[in-house]
């Protein structure tokens, strides 16, 4: 059985690895943050604690036989459920909260590592971790820039404003329209249009298709 101590000293220790990967979550304002982080490591290092050593009391007694690794294998499955309710579907090729979710699976693996006394591949993951959330986004958003579309969200009066010309206006610069999605506001004069283009385009030519918009008949405000 564990000293009481290093009991305390795990459960820390698994708080404080979990805050860790939740801080990077919570700087970019996910639900899934700072305190649900810390909770599913906490969590999972309490169940491993409780599957290896919990049940030491009843060891040796006849016809009983323990695997101290059930009890911390319904962890892997079972933070699927808490994982899925950080992803959402906003609409058809996008989604988001993948990333969150995995970083709760994974949050839920240090705990059970530093439950069963492997700091330092608790230690190594947590840091791993962390690299990939916070320095390689930069890296992918570099590399894979083209791939990504842009939007630009107008704010039109749908009483005078044609969607024909601002189409026609956002193609005449170059940006190829890929999706169109209508939003009404609270009055005919703030509905939102949210136009997304094929490819991601320099700067300045998204800025000079902006300029070209507010020339137009009912445009209220653009929001790049």
């Amino acid at each position: 059985m564990l000293l009481h101590q290093e009991i305390i000293a795990r459960l820390a220790i698994a708080a404080v690895l979990g805050g860790i990967v939740g801080l990077e979550r919570e700087r970019l304002e996910w639900v899934a943050g700072l305190r649900t982080h810390m909770l599913v490591c906490l969590g999972a290092a309490l169940v491993m604690i409780v599957s290896a050593f919990g049940f030491s009391d009843i060891l040796g007694t006849p016809q009983v036989t323990l695997d101290p690794s059930r009890i911390a294998a319904q962890v892997v499955s079972g933070i699927g459920f808490l994982g899925a309710g950080t992803i959402l579907f906003l609409r058809q090729e996008v989604i988001r909260g993948l990333t969150t979710a995995a970083s709760l699976w994974t949050v839920a693996a240090v705990g059970l590592a530093v439950g069963s006394g492997l700091y330092l591949a608790a230690i190594c993951t947590t840091t791993l971790v962390v690299v990939i959330l916070a320095l390689v986004k930069p890296l992918e958003v570099f590399l894979f820039r083209r791939n990504r579309s842009r939007q630009v969200v107008v704010i039109i009066d749908r009483q005078r404003a044609s969607l024909l010309q601002i189409e026609s206006a956002l193609e005449t610069e170059g940006l190829g329209v890929r999706e169109i999605s209508l939003r009404r506001g609270e009055t005919p004069e703030s509905d939102f249009v949210r136009f997304t283009f094929l490819r991601s385009v320099p700067k300045n030519v998204v800025l000079a298709a902006a300029e070209r918009l507010q020339e137009l008949d009912g445009v209220q405000g653009i929001t790049l």
